[in-house]
């Protein structure tokens, strides 16, 4: 099969199993309401879920950081990219989640696959949740470790491979909150389970940094649990971009050494590391925003718990509306469209095949109306 075939037949296979995926610009994706050209929806497909991205203490951090810095790093941080915005942040952070060390990566894609390409050898073995992140699963796979996967949030399971024997060391991995299902890990049963075996944790909590336990701190702390290596991003609650690694000294001066995607990255704009100093300050007095998101988590399962779809097990700012064929997904987010709210369709491979669903993303930014605006059209969308 020449090249050209073999692209024709991967593409002409998602058509046909109607998961193809597009793009298209818009002028606002974040907060409030989705904007593309003169049209404008309420917006349920974001992750920024205090507002952040808009908040004026942030946009000015990151403005004036621009004007003193420049937009640029100029390099990866071992060469010139390294500036006292990056420091002063990572210092921050570290102290705030209760760690040594706090290393900054330009993606939280990226901190997922330097940290497992840096750690694991080919005698050691990674076990992972089912459902973890693609980024997770891909360093895994990429890696010289042997892969295994354990049943979703199911310690038990864990427990079952981590009693077989391995040459190496063992490192768990799992998310805080899973990105699909929006329903949380139980780390005080993984963290037991890795420690008894003397197994290494590594949770990535992507979702539940800035939105859980006290003052933010996210799902381990909730959960008193403090892990080996504690993956957080600031896609989601911080409302910027980029992530962190948090780790004790030792290891954090070895990622520095090999961890490849830190060394030959260029690193974040310093202006960048002050807006999200700025967000990581009104995440800790966030309080107010944090209890406006869970009344409108309340708010839209109270709705929906009549709705002929199934709604899955969330307490969390994630609300997926399983519906399970392909097709009837993209028909009822279309029509949610045309009655001026914007949903995603998740389809496989993003998810398992026949879960097939609606994620709704509520936000600290949204109003009362727009949940109850939501749950009219998707009640008037499922009668169609």
């Amino acid at each position: 099969m020449s090249w050209q075939a073999r692209i024709d037949a991967a593409l002409n296979e998602r058509r046909e199993n109607h998961a193809f995926r597009t793009r298209e610009p818009n002028e606002q994706g974040n907060g409030r309401w989705l904007v593309r050209g003169e049209q404008r929806w309420r917006n349920f497909s974001s992750n920024d879920y205090l507002g952040l991205s808009q908040h004026p203490d942030v946009t000015r951090a990151w403005r004036q950081g621009a004007e003193r810095y420049g937009v640029g790093s100029g390099g990866s941080g071992h060469v010139t990219g390294y500036h006292r915005e990056h420091a002063g942040l990572e210092a921050a952070l570290a102290q705030w989640l209760g760690f040594d060390r706090a290393l900054l990566f330009i993606s939280g894609f990226a901190a997922n696959q330097a940290v497992i390409s840096a750690l694991m050898q080919k005698e050691d073995r990674l076990l992972a949740d089912r459902l973890s992140h693609a980024s997770l699963l891909e360093a895994a796979s990429l890696s010289p470790a042997r892969l295994r996967r354990f049943a979703h949030n199911d310690a038990g399971a864990l427990r079952n491979l981590l009693a077989k024997p391995c040459d190496g060391q063992t490192l768990v991995v799992t998310e805080g909150v899973f990105s699909m299902d929006g329903d949380s890990a139980p780390l005080a049963q993984l963290a037991q389970a890795s420690r008894e075996a003397k197994a290494w944790l590594m949770v990535d909590d992507a979702h539940g940094i800035g939105v859980l336990g006290e003052g933010g701190r996210g799902s381990c702390f909730a959960s008193q649990v403090h892990p080996e290596l504690l993956i957080v991003t600031f896609g989601k609650a911080f409302g910027v971009s980029g992530a962190a690694v948090l780790c004790s000294h030792s290891l954090a001066d070895y990622l520095t050494q090999f961890a490849r995607h830190l060394i030959y990255s260029t690193s974040m704009p310093p202006a960048q590391a002050a807006a999200l100093h700025a967000a990581l300050r009104v995440i800790q007095q966030g309080d107010a925003l944090r209890s406006r998101l869970a009344h409108h988590i309340t708010r839209f399962r109270t709705g929906a718990a009549a709705l002929p779809l199934t709604l899955a097990e969330s307490a969390t700012a994630i609300q997926p509306l399983i519906v399970g064929d392909n097709l009837r997904t993209q028909a009822l987010a279309q029509r949610l469209r045309e009655r001026g709210c914007w949903v995603s369709a998740i389809r496989p491979p993003t998810v398992p095949a026949g879960t097939a669903r609606l994620r709704i993303t509520l936000t600290a930014a949204h109003e009362n109306d727009d949940i109850d605006a939501l749950l009219e059209a998707l009640y008037d969308a499922c009668r169609q």
